[in-house]
């Protein structure tokens, strides 16, 4: 029995889920191919008929359709250019990833051309999942601890939608990897889950932090989740700062996440490009 696009969609999502993709990851998957399955049936003139799987993913709905997403004519709510504002190329990249991924796990032929990402502004979730993984994995020496603080923090951003300032207030209490499944504190009683990925960086950033705290605090912990990894400039004639006594400035989040990640690709991309845009 031909499997339906609906099933295979609902079939495509859950494998994601079972394979531990980022909560995000499956969001914005589940976005696109709902919005292209909806285009493809309203463009039918059998409407009752229910499309099937390898029919959704004939190149020349997929054309229609990425036609319609840059023309904004898919869009659902309104934005700063109007309802009716083009689909930015970077969202439309996404689309056509999308369409690929699905493609493939369904074994169709038909693939689209990716563009290049050319602005750097938003990332697609394989894509971000790939930068934390080069932050979490590569070591750097002496800033080994950096990295990882880094990559949790970078997970964070992809994972919840959530920006750095935002981010940085936590306290370690926030994050309950103990829980089934793991999850985090993001506001009163507002709690986000996380994946297996996610948790586990932030597990090494824990135990990289509580041996900082260690030694520079003797065990004295103000709970702060972002903490500088090392003693703070003497200003003014004050005394050096410990690590772990005050939290991470915002800037200095934000100054590790740039300096590693042009290391590591050649090009600056910041922590905001994480937050895949899911609609437009």
């Amino acid at each position: 029995m031909t499997r339906t696009a609906l099933a295979a969609i609902d079939a495509f999502l859950e494998n994601l889920r079972e394979r531990q993709f980022a909560e995000e990851t499956r969001r914005v998957r589940g976005t696109f191919l709902t919005e292209y399955l909806e285009h493809a049936q309203n463009a039918e003139a059998r409407p009752l008929a229910p499309l099937g799987a390898a029919e959704l993913m004939e190149l020349p709905r997929a054309h229609a359709w990425l036609e319609d997403a840059a023309a904004g004519r898919t869009r659902r709510r309104n934005t700063l250019s109007g309802p009716s504002a083009r689909a930015s190329a970077a969202t439309n990249r996404v689309r056509i990833i999308t369409y690929n991924v699905f493609a493939e796990y369904l074994g169709t032929p038909w693939r689209l051309e990716v563009p290049p990402n050319l602005s750097g502004e938003h990332l697609d979730p394989d894509e971000a999942d790939r930068l934390v993984h080069r932050l979490a994995v590569e070591r750097r020496g002496a800033r080994a601890a950096v990295a990882v603080r880094t990559a949790a923090l970078a997970a964070l951003v992809a994972e919840t939608g959530r920006t750095v300032a935002q981010l940085a207030p936590l306290y370690i209490d926030d994050v309950q990897l103990s829980h089934k499944p793991p999850r985090i504190l993001l506001a009163a009683k507002l709690t986000h889950p996380l994946s297996a990925p996610t948790a586990r960086v932030l597990d090494r950033w824990l135990r990289q932090r509580a041996g900082i705290i260690a030694s520079s605090l003797q065990g004295t912990d103000p709970g702060h989740l972002w903490i500088p990894t090392a003693p703070g400039r003497p200003r003014g004639g004050e005394e050096v700062t410990p690590p772990g006594l005050h939290p991470a400035a915002v800037r200095t989040l934000h100054a590790a996440h740039r300096r590693l990640v042009l290391e590591l690709l050649g090009r600056p991309v910041r922590p905001g490009a994480l937050r895949t845009e899911a609609t437009g």
